[in-house]
């Protein structure tokens, strides 16, 4: 006997239940970046669809060269206005500071050289120098970071003043009496100036005068950037526009010939303004700045080399050089005139103009008469003459304190023409760039649409 094989059936609930379909996957995620990309290729494919892609980019790249020049330019604006009302102030304080200490120095030991009874204008020439300088370390501290180089030579100079000013107190209250002390206090006062005070109000300078050169260079680079972009869109303008020519056979597209007019103005005003700003920034350093800096180095040995020449009276002798061979202060001396020889040769040669010229030459005949009367002094008190010799050195008639007085007049309006040189051709290099960046913006929007205009026309056809 046969039987049919064992097959087990299901129960009948599950017989009548549907089948169940098989999971099919989900189709994969497109980003948004994809799904543009797409579109742009769709588009691609029809002339309408090209046309407003050219559009697109059109725009796109006139905003963008209006906004790289506009923020090139401010930038360089920027630099040019820290130059006229920040830098070169700061520059021109710190240099102040150290003519005011060096002229007090100066002051104070012709003061003592004169005897008990300290001259009147001497004193107040004196107490104006020192109140001259605390007012300009008060501004400068305002404008300086504390952190900064030039903050810490700040903070020097204002803790060390003080201490110097009492020094020369001291001095002068022992000189009233008669006392020899007097002498000793003027000398170390004298060290702790051209130890300290002065090498630091130096450094002080030379930082203000490094900071005034990177802002120089800084408002005088060209803006290579947007010069490039410039040269970008207009050549894409063009193609534009050759293309428009030979698919139309239209020599004119009114949009995209005042969106190329617009970016054409643009780049002249862009090269030409910062050319003019550049060449303006250029002579205010050449035949402003040099000349200020050569000038200034010049009063100052000129100051020194005086104050060097009264100690040398007051110290009769007492302070030698290191060789313990000659007189520390008449070699001070010797060696701040033949400085103060080799500036006032530097600033004839830089000075452009017969108003520059003028007192450099004044100065220069000047010097040669202190060097004169220095020498017939010497003599005088080499001999044992004390008396003549201190009156050649502070007399009111033919002193080299007269011919002293002639040199730092001649520099001090060699000084203020050189300033007004400076000023005059910052200011006009800074005005070169003014109004660029909003006038940067301004084109920009105008050629963005005149662009999208021109192209919008052209699509007008097609519908």
């Amino acid at each position: 006997m046969t039987y049919p094989p064992s097959v087990r059936t299901a129960p009948e609930h599950e017989r009548s239940r549907p089948p169940v379909p098989a999971a099919v996957p989900a189709p994969p995620r497109r980003g948004a970046l994809s799904v543009t990309a797409d579109r742009v290729r769709a588009a691609a494919t029809t002339e309408p669809g090209r046309l407003q892609i050219i559009g697109a980019v059109l725009a796109l790249l006139v905003v963008a060269f209006g906004a790289v020049t506009a923020l090139e330019v401010s930038d360089r604006a920027s630099a040019a206005d820290d130059v006229v009302s920040r830098s070169q102030p700061l520059s021109a304080d710190a240099a102040a500071i150290y003519r005011s200490l060096a002229d007090a120095d100066t002051a104070a030991a012709s003061g003592f050289l004169a005897g008990a009874q300290e001259p009147r204008d001497v004193h107040e020439r004196y107490r104006k120098d020192i109140r001259e300088a605390a007012r300009l370390l008060v501004k400068a501290a305002a404008n300086t970071d504390a952190s900064t180089e030039s903050g810490q030579e700040i903070t020097t100079l204002n803790e060390q003043l003080p201490r110097y000013a009492g020094l020369v107190e001291r001095a002068r209250a022992n000189n009233r009496q008669g006392l020899p002390l007097g002498g000793a206090y003027l000398r170390y006062a004298n060290q702790q100036m051209s130890k300290v005070l002065l090498p630091a109000a130096e450094r002080l300078y030379a930082a203000e005068t490094d900071r005034l050169g990177e802002d120089n260079d800084a408002a005088r680079s060209w803006p290579f950037l947007s010069l490039g972009l410039g040269v970008v869109v207009l050549a894409v303008l063009l193609w534009a526009q050759r293309r428009n020519y030979r698919r139309t056979n239209r020599v004119f597209n009114q949009g995209l010939l005042v969106a190329t007019a617009a970016c054409t103005v643009l780049m002249l005003w862009l090269a030409v303004g910062h050319a003019v700003a550049r060449s303006e920034m250029r002579s205010a350093e050449v035949n402003g700045q040099r000349s200020l800096d050569v000038l200034n180095h010049a009063r100052i040995d000129s100051l020194k080399a005086r104050a060097n020449e009264n100690l040398t009276l007051v110290a009769r002798g007492a302070v030698l050089t290191a060789d313990g061979l000659h007189d520390k202060y008449e070699t001070d001396y010797s060696a701040g005139m033949k400085a103060l020889g080799e500036e006032l040769g530097r600033a004839g040669k830089l000075a452009d103009d017969d108003r520059g010229r003028e007192p450099v030459a004044k100065a220069v005949d000047a010097v040669a008469e202190w060097r004169g009367r220095h020498l017939t002094a010497r003599t005088a008190d080499d001999g044992g003459d004390y008396d003549g010799a201190r009156a050649q050195i502070i007399g009111a008639e033919n002193s080299t304190g007269e011919s002293f007085e002639r040199v730092d007049s001649a520099l001090e309006q060699a000084l203020t023409h050189e300033q007004d040189e400076f000023t005059r051709a910052a200011k006009d290099g800074r005005g070169a760039l003014g109004g660029l960046p909003s006038g940067a913006a301004g084109l920009a929007v105008l050629g963005a649409v005149a662009a999208i205009f021109g192209v919008n026309r052209r699509l007008s056809e097609y519908r």
